[in-house]
């Protein structure tokens, strides 16, 4: 496990210390800010304090501890404090256009030999037709359910 150093500058020591002393904030940020406060190594701390003994004193986990330390480390501050701004995002696979086309296949005649869609016949179908490079049956049922039309009975096996 990687040991993450924290060392606060003396303005970040103080937000942190306004965060924990006065208004109101999430609970997550304030134990957040503690952490921080309590696991900084930098020259404007007096007390140092342990892992173990921090875990104690707040009642949190050490991989919490971790955790917080890490992502002051690699994401700064405001990430480690909780916001949400530090959270990565993913792109969609499936647009519009894949959904306009996905909602005709599963309108369409089932592939001979099956009395009806399946949502994995779907999700291959449109593999093998080229609408996406992959897709998993559970994000065909996710947008066949976001059109709330009733497709005839589309099995989920």
């Amino acid at each position: 496990m990687n040991k993450y150093k924290v060392t606060l500058e003396s303005e970040e020591r103080q937000e942190l210390q306004a965060i924990t002393r006065k208004g109101s904030h999430q609970s997550l940020k304030v134990v957040n800010a503690l952490v921080l406060l309590n696991c900084d190594q930098g020259p404007f701390n007096p007390d140092r304090r342990k892992g173990e003994d921090v875990a104690d004193i707040l009642r949190i986990s050490l991989r919490r501890i971790d955790r917080v330390k890490k992502r002051f480390v690699e994401d700064g501050l405001d990430v480690a404090l909780g916001s949400r701004q530090g959270r990565r995002s993913y792109q969609r696979k499936a647009d519009g256009a894949f959904e306009a086309r996905l909602i005709a296949l599963s309108c369409s005649e089932p592939p001979a030999g099956y009395s009806q869609w399946s949502l994995r016949l779907l999700a291959d179908r449109s593999v093998e037709l080229a609408y996406i490079d992959s897709v998993s049956y559970e994000t065909v049922r996710r947008i066949l359910k976001k059109t709330k039309s009733n497709l005839g009975g589309i099995s989920g096996g």
